[in-house]
């Protein structure tokens, strides 16, 4: 695997949740930043070194309501 895809929304309760799209990885942290570091930490526990993919990337999503 060369690359890992999150799927990142912004939880209800504030902050936000990372899960992965195929292995059962999932993390949430109250910030970008932190979260991108829960991601790196995750992946490190869930895969060995020569397993790791060489990226991860983050899909963030985001629901956004109007008003007519």
């Amino acid at each position: 695997m060369t690359e890992l895809l999150f799927l990142v929304e912004e939880s209800p309760e504030g902050g936000y949740t990372a899960r992965a799209v195929g292995p059962s990885i999932f993390t949430e942290a109250e910030t970008l930043a932190a979260l991108r570091a829960n991601v790196r930490e995750a992946v490190a526990c869930h895969f060995e070194d020569h397993a790791r993919p060489q990226m991860i990337r983050l899909h963030i999503v985001r629901d956004e309501v109007l008003a007519t």
